[in-house]
């Protein structure tokens, strides 16, 4: 079983069958782990175990949904690394997401579904056309989940042509798609000053709902220009946009191979 058919089966498990009652401290502690909250420097969370028990300290975010993904990450480490090394994770959360830490990207894998199990999370947002960032925050409220986990979550769930990329003024630090977006479509390393996402952090100026863009503000491919898709992008952090990209033109997917994109960087 991969990480997150362990999380999915554990909900199942407690017979969770309602997004509020993922009460994540409560599922921890029948796992054997105490939570406690700390001042910690230079990570989120840290876990310490000893046999069947273990104490997992937090560092207060201000945020529960982020609190609540710490704790989720750590429940991971103790249900699938038992026994092994690792460091802890991460200051920024964002930051796994460009890490090559096999243990940490399962972790998070774990913690996402557990949080997120797809029999919940799926009826949750398939009420919605192409969600704008008011409807992903609002499911983020649901599941009581960070905005940022909530916005990932909408890729890896697969029900929509969805791509999720994190630009700086330096350029895109990574990125997610929906398992079923063609791979030929190769994202630009730097921010395209058409793109919204350059307005964002250039001028401060928000798109919050998804407005229609040429694909070649987004994608280096030579006929990306004869396609629109959807954009748009919000600033988790100063100097940070998370992009959400649909890929609204259904042609976009009957397109062939492309031999430009043989090198795409993953």
């Amino acid at each position: 079983m991969t990480p997150g058919q362990k999380a999915e089966a554990r909900i199942a498990e407690l017979g969770i069958v309602d997004p509020r009652d993922i009460d994540i401290e409560a599922i921890a502690f029948d796992a054997g782990i105490r939570v406690e909250y700390e001042q910690l420097r230079g990570c989120a969370a840290t876990l310490v175990g000893l046999g069947n028990r273990a104490i997992a300290t937090i560092r207060p975010s201000g945020s529960s949904g982020r609190d609540r993904f710490s704790i989720g990450h750590e429940l991971g480490h103790w249900e699938l690394h038992r026994g092994q090394s690792f460091q802890c994770r991460a200051d920024n959360p964002s930051d796994n997401l460009v890490s090559s830490t096999k243990l940490e990207i399962e972790a998070d894998e774990y913690s996402t579904h557990i949080l997120m199990p797809s029999a919940l999370f799926h009826p949750a947002v398939k009420s919605f056309n192409w969600p704008s960032i008011k409807e992903i925050d609002e499911v983020a409220g649901l599941f009581s989940t960070s905005l940022l986990a909530t916005t990932l979550r909408l890729a890896k769930i697969d029900a929509l042509p969805v791509l999720v990329t994190c630009y700086t003024s330096q350029g895109r630090r990574w990125h997610v798609a929906a398992p079923h977006v063609p791979t030929r479509w190769w994202l630009k390393e730097q921010l395209d000053e058409d793109s919204f996402a350059y307005d964002l952090l250039s001028a401060g100026r928000p798109c919050d709902s998804p407005r229609k863009q040429s694909a070649d503000a987004w994608f280096a491919n030579d006929d990306a220009e004869e396609f629109e898709i959807l954009e748009q992008c919000y600033s988790p952090i100063p100097g940070q946009a998370i992009v959400v990209l649909y890929l609204s033109d259904a042609e976009m997917f009957e397109r062939g191979y492309d031999p430009a994109v043989r090198k795409r960087r993953k």
